[in-house]
């Protein structure tokens, strides 16, 4: 696995926007670089960032601009500006061999998994899935932005699942409130026992170890079997993994079709754990959702809820990192290792 050089103090993030354009939030978008300069980054922006569309611009110039930051000296990472739904037609026209001669760390989270799963499944290096440059704009940093400030900066943390959770999801509402429990639960093959808060302290636990690869499910269904997955290789190079996926919205039945799809072809072999965000816009209840998980996967251990993807808090995932992942009455954590 490649590890592109870390920034320091005074590097330059670039920012794109290979999805939608910030245009409709630029008060938000801006607090969001304030604490990105503030935290000791200068910023290189491309011209479509604050265009307010969903898609910032044709993908030929979503592909441009992103690679204008691959290709620039001065810039140390290269982080997306927003997510969406259109990132998958820039794919095509990525200087992927400028990339592979002089890896950068790339980050993003939601519609940017395109780009991220593509560089690390098929060039073997590691992205960071988790934030995008405008994911910086609570009035008071959290402890998870915190957290991904410092995994920019190559300080490799273990990072712990939190109390509680932003329930809402109307894009509309600013305001953030805190108030849903977090309550990992953990299916473990062998038992019909669903593990989290409400269960026994001599309760199985997980304990799993491998290479961490994963992002937005939603996109990377879209990917199998085209020229942008690399899955069979990277599965093949390295034979223990740890799935992580971020369910934006997929229905209970859609998902479930997604890993019979994956388990298929081959992707889930040598996993020793999958680890799933907590959905958006589910359509069933967690049990209802778990179940039909159980089905598809009855052989591998899965969480459910987990602090990953669009519902924040939410880790920050290095993909192609060496994982650790506990998982105990409703709480668990994440360690990564650069091996």
């Amino acid at each position: 696995m490649i590890y592109p050089k870390f920034p320091e103090k005074g590097s330059s993030l670039g920012i794109c926007a290979p999805s939608a354009g910030v245009g409709h939030k630029i008060k938000l978008f801006d607090k969001s670089l304030a604490a990105l300069k503030s935290s000791g980054f200068d910023i290189i922006e491309t011209a479509s960032v604050r265009n307010d569309n969903i898609k910032s611009a044709d993908a030929k110039t979503r592909g441009e601009e992103f690679n204008f930051l691959v290709q620039n000296p001065d810039v140390e990472m290269i982080v997306s500006a927003a997510g969406g739904d259109y990132n998958i037609e820039i794919l095509p026209y990525l200087d992927t061999e400028t990339l592979a001669n002089y890896p950068k760390w790339i980050a993003g989270a939601s519609d940017p998994t395109n780009i991220m799963y593509y560089v690390t499944t098929k060039l073997d290096i590691a992205t960071m899935y988790g934030f995008n440059a405008g994911s910086f704009d609570w009035d008071t940093l959290h402890e998870f932005q915190k957290n991904s400030l410092k995994l920019m900066y190559g300080n490799t943390i273990k990072q712990y699942s939190f109390d509680k959770y932003d329930s809402n999801t109307d894009f509309s509402v600013q305001d953030v409130v805190l108030d849903g429990d977090v309550n990992w639960q953990l299916s473990m093959p062998g038992t019909d026992e669903i593990i989290d808060k409400s269960s026994a302290a001599d309760s199985p636990r997980l304990i799993a170890e491998g290479r961490l690869i994963g992002g937005c499910i939603d996109c990377i269904a879209k990917l199998i079997g085209t020229p942008f997955d690399g899955s069979k290789s990277f599965v093949k190079k390295y034979p223990h993994k740890i799935w992580f996926l971020d369910n934006f919205a997929m229905t209970s039945f859609d998902l479930y079709l997604t890993i019979m799809q994956m388990k298929y072809c081959g992707y889930f072999k040598g996993t020793k754990a999958i680890v799933f965000g907590r959905t958006m816009f589910g359509d069933k209840s967690d049990e209802e959702y778990i179940a039909q998980l159980r089905q598809a996967i009855p052989d591998i251990p899965f969480i459910w809820n987990a602090d990953i993807g669009h519902v924040k808090p939410c880790f920050t995932v290095i993909n192609g990192a060496y994982g650790r992942v506990t998982c105990a009455q409703g709480k668990g954590s994440l360690e990564q290792a650069l091996v």
